[in-house]
């Protein structure tokens, strides 16, 4: 889709659109009546300023609309609409052995279990024992510190998406 024919889109069509991008209702009706948009980067600038006045209900919304990191059944599953951007920016764990993959399950159980919800990660580009190692590091935040970062790694894969919706 171009950014043209994005902006012909009427309301709805616009919201599901983006919202294949980040899963926040909310967020996806702002930007949505921001359109039209004259670029990528403007529609990326507005999508962060209407991130930023997003409560923590939205963000926790955004984040149940995310498999959890190398979970296959669930892409192919619950996560049919974006599965192939999802194992796309999850091919970081293709290649991890099955001790890494055995952890990473673990650490998402226990990340899971403190915080409430699953570890979001901006997962592209990096390997299954990065990804580890930053859920190792991340579980020993305070609730507060971890939701904004869930909030800000939301907002980097937010923009991954609008550039493979736009490409």
């Amino acid at each position: 889709m171009t950014l043209s024919e994005f902006n012909l889109l009427n309301e709805i069509e616009a919201r599901a659109e983006l919202f294949k991008c980040c899963g926040s209702t909310r967020w996806s009706e702002m930007v949505a009546a921001k359109k039209p948009f004259n670029s990528i980067s403007e529609l990326k600038i507005i999508s962060d300023v209407i991130w930023n006045t997003c409560v923590e209900t939205d963000w926790l919304e955004a984040f149940t609309h995310h498999p959890k990191i190398g979970d296959k059944k669930s892409l192919e599953q619950k996560f049919a609409a974006t599965a192939e951007w999802a194992a796309n920016e999850q091919s970081g764990v293709n290649d991890a052995d099955k001790n890494v993959i055995d952890h990473l399950a673990k650490g998402n159980e226990e990340y899971e279990n403190k915080f409430g919800y699953i570890f979001i990660v901006c997962a592209s580009g990096k390997t299954a024992y990065e990804m580890l190692d930053l859920l190792n590091e991340r579980i020993r935040n305070t609730q507060e510190v971890e939701l904004k970062n869930a909030a800000a790694e939301q907002n980097k894969i937010t923009h991954l998406r609008i550039d493979k919706l736009f490409s």
